[in-house]
């Protein structure tokens, strides 16, 4: 419990920090415009993830600011924006280094970048997270783990993580490919029958198996 409220303190202190320097800053947020046509949209534990981010860290805004076209509609950073709003209020002030302007793109300039600057190319190198990162640290950022692994908080299994990762690795290296069939739910009584009917089918392929 001692843990939690000091960090409270610690986040209380940064944004008050933040709000008294108001005078510093330049740009108005109700002069930035959301973009509508945005593909991406942000759920309420991303979104608190973000804003206690950019409380903590806000000097990362100056390194990924919020890009604007000429007539002020975004053209990537609209999380960030709606998080900012909610930080410093929809009338608030930010400095001017966070906002920067494209100007002269054509419009299809500016819907390849609102694409590309969401699409996620690269790939996590879980070895080198798992070595040189703490789990909890990671998901508190924003990264995505797998649903069914990631819920754990502090318990939290990289070691079971990286066993099935392996495990799919070993499949993906062998000389062989595995498909999976569906059937209505109403056949469940008939899952038997099923499975040896088609094993008796793939008879007629070597090395065809149904397990």
């Amino acid at each position: 419990m001692d843990g939690i409220f000091l960090r409270v303190i610690i986040m209380m202190t940064k944004l008050l920090s933040l709000q008294r320097h108001q005078t510093d800053y330049k740009m108005k947020l109700n002069k930035i415009k959301p973009n509508p046509d945005n593909p991406r949209v942000l759920r309420d534990e991303k979104f608190e993830k973000l804003k206690k981010s950019l409380i903590e860290f806000p000097e990362m805004m100056e390194k990924r600011p919020i890009v604007i076209d000429e007539n002020g509609v975004i053209l990537g950073g609209n999380m960030r924006y709606r998080v900012l709003q909610d930080i410093y209020g929809k009338k608030g002030e930010i400095p001017d280094s966070w906002v920067i302007k494209a100007e002269g793109w054509t419009e299809e300039q500016k819907k390849q970048f609102i694409i590309k600057d969401n699409a996620a190319f690269g790939e996590w190198d879980w070895d080198r997270l798992a070595n040189e990162w703490n789990a909890p640290d990671l998901a508190d950022w924003g990264v995505d783990f797998p649903n069914d692994w990631a819920k754990g908080g502090d318990d939290m299994n990289f070691d079971e993580f990286f066993k099935e990762g392996e495990n799919a690795k070993k499949k993906s290296d062998s000389d062989e490919i595995e498909l999976t069939i569906s059937i209505p739910k109403s056949f469940e009584d008939k899952l038997e029958d099923i499975k040896k009917a088609l094993q008796l089918t793939c008879q007629e392929w070597e090395g065809v198996k149904v397990l």
